[in-house]
């Protein structure tokens, strides 16, 4: 494992081993090229390399919108391994995000399986649905603030959208710049969401695992950072 590094693509990577990288993923890079064009993930695969002769690829997948932890894989076998990982719910996923509201529980978990549904006026999102897959997230209120609640996020299952949905329609509380599933715009240019902590299990030897430093738009709307007790406006 490798100290915390700038690749020369000017992307933060968290760990670094032979099979894998962890890289902090800014808020607003999509991980595939945009129809309507711009940069992507893809742009950086050359040089996320760092001396390897393949590129690194992406083993599950974070919004567009959301920072945080992501894990790539170095070859082929260690992304068939782990992403049985993430298949069998081994991996251990840790989310922050930022909701519009206040909560009256401390702590809870949110089972609402979800089912994608579209439409050509309003696109496609996801919503609960009984005949849906089984999505599962827990969550524990960590500090309040101007109307907002930080909300730290356990999911169990790896659904598309599930934080996002299961924070409308699982607290009545949507993430705060979310323009699907909240109100986007506002006090946030974008879907409030990040991938703080992130721990993969490997047969015989210590897993690939990274913490994401707290992002200074979560520390500009006034929270502090859970894991030190304050705000860092460097980070992020």
């Amino acid at each position: 494992m490798s100290d915390i590094l700038i690749s020369t693509s000017g992307l933060t990577i968290l760990f670094e081993d032979a099979e894998a990288l962890i890289i902090d993923k800014p808020a607003g890079l999509p991980l595939d090229q945009p129809r309507a064009g711009g940069l992507s993930l893809e742009n950086h695969s050359e040089s996320l390399k760092l001396g390897f002769q393949r590129a690194p690829v992406p083993v599950h997948r974070l919004d567009r919108d959301t920072s945080g932890c992501l894990l790539l894989a170095r070859n082929p076998g260690a992304l068939k391994r782990f992403a049985a990982a993430f298949e069998a719910r081994a991996v251990t996923k840790r989310y922050l995000g930022i909701v519009a509201g206040t909560l009256e529980a401390d702590s809870g978990t949110i089972e609402l399986s979800l089912s994608k549904i579209s439409s050509a006026a309003d696109g496609w999102r996801m919503i609960p649905a009984k005949k849906g897959k089984p999505a599962l997230t827990h969550w524990r209120r960590v500090a309040e603030h101007d109307g907002m609640t930080l909300v730290e996020f356990r999911p169990e299952t790896g659904r598309t959208h599930q934080i996002r949905v299961h924070a409308l329609h699982g607290l009545g509380a949507g993430l705060v710049g979310d323009p699907v599933y909240g109100n986007a715009g506002g006090r946030a240019k974008r879907t409030m969401l990040h991938a703080v902590e992130l721990s993969v299990p490997r047969n015989g030897k210590p897993p690939a695992q990274a913490v994401a430093p707290f992002p200074a738009d979560f520390a500009a709307l006034g929270f502090a950072d859970p894991e030190l007790g304050i705000a860092d406006p460097e980070q992020g």
